[in-house]
């Protein structure tokens, strides 16, 4: 029996890609089971689209020049989601989700549909659930997908392994910007745009945009048949757009069959992070990890055991109530 969700996915049901989202989001072991099904019996549908991750420095003007691109790309004929990660509060665990009224007008475009999710404790720029999301809109029938991610970090990199080509968003000032974004990020961007070339600050970012490209030259390139070009853009103005556009083509045709053994990859390297996930979910909910916990952490809090000698022990609790399970198993079995 087909899930009525799944259905409505795979019909480009808006509503219905909203539910699905927030179903793949949730913690609960219940819909959890639910979301893997779902996921399961859509994925014949995915895989067809271009996923772009964008990040950049902050008061770059993402948001600003993500409204701009996806509307020039749906003025192409292309269905554009956006999957807008925010930073969440480490005290709240909260998060704003503001990027909707940064971009008011294709917020309204019939053939773009955006979804803001908090980051949680996630680092990398990523929501946990960030790639189920991306699959359920190719599912729906976005052919380009944009991952905006939380902003440039030292952890800003998990977006590389989720994506096809990683755009570094740069301000006029990227020169001087340079001395604060890390090496990593700079070496996994395939795309590197100077926006707010406009105006009084147009000569400054075609200063910037030279700086960048000699600094380019120190680095290693990501693809042996691509070298990332640095191109100057204005959202404001919307100018220089269509060229990023042609760029992500020229990049598309260039890797060839490349790309899909990178998505090959970049699957693999999922699993192991969903992997290493669960199973420190399945950690802190094992009972025996739970009875140890608050003594661990008092004992470490007040330095008498060290973080790694306390993380060996429940660890060492939750292998201990994994192999009782499985000795009662063999007992019943004799």
């Amino acid at each position: 029996m087909i899930d009525p969700l799944a259905e409505g996915v795979g019909k480009g049901d808006r509503r219905s890609l909203a539910r699905a989202i927030t179903l793949a989001e949730s913690t609960r072991a219940d819909d959890r089971k639910r979301a893997e099904a779902l996921i399961e019996a859509l994925l014949p549908l995915t895989g067809r689209a271009a996923r772009i991750g964008i990040s950049g420095t902050p008061g770059v003007g993402k948001s600003t020049f993500i409204e701009a691109f996806g509307g020039f790309l749906t003025g192409r004929g292309h269905k554009v989601a956006v999957l807008a990660v925010d930073p969440s509060s480490r005290r709240s665990g909260g998060s704003i989700l503001g990027d909707k009224t940064r971009m008011e007008s294709l917020a309204r475009d019939r053939h773009a549909f955006i979804r803001p999710s908090p980051a949680g404790g996630t680092l990398g720029g990523v929501a946990r659930r960030t790639r189920e999301a991306m699959l359920l809109c190719e599912a729906a029938g976005f052919d380009v997908v944009l991952v905006e991610t939380v902003g440039v970090g030292q952890s800003e990199t998990a977006v590389a392994d989720l994506v096809d080509l990683f755009l570094l968003l740069l301000g006029p000032a990227a020169g001087d910007d340079l001395q604060g974004i890390k090496r990593g990020i700079m070496e996994l961007a395939d795309l590197i745009v100077v926006n707010k070339a406009d105006g009084d600050l147009k000569p400054a970012a075609s200063r910037a945009a030279a700086e960048v490209k000699s600094a380019l030259h120190l680095l290693r390139p990501k693809w042996p048949q691509w070298q990332p070009p640095v191109l100057l853009a204005s959202a404001a103005e919307k100018t220089g757009i269509d060229a990023v556009w042609s760029a992500i083509e020229r990049f598309r045709g260039a890797l060839g069959d490349a790309l899909q053994a990178h998505r090959t990859a970049q699957a693999r390297a999922w699993l192991w992070r969903e992997v290493g996930d669960t199973l420190i979910d399945a950690l802190r909910a094992d009972a025996n990890v739970q009875h140890d916990l608050a003594a661990v952490e008092r004992a470490v809090a007040e330095g008498k055991l060290s973080p790694g000698a306390g993380a060996r022990r429940l660890i060492g609790a939750f292998l201990g109530s994994g192999a009782a399970v499985e000795e009662k198993g063999r007992a019943r079995h004799a």
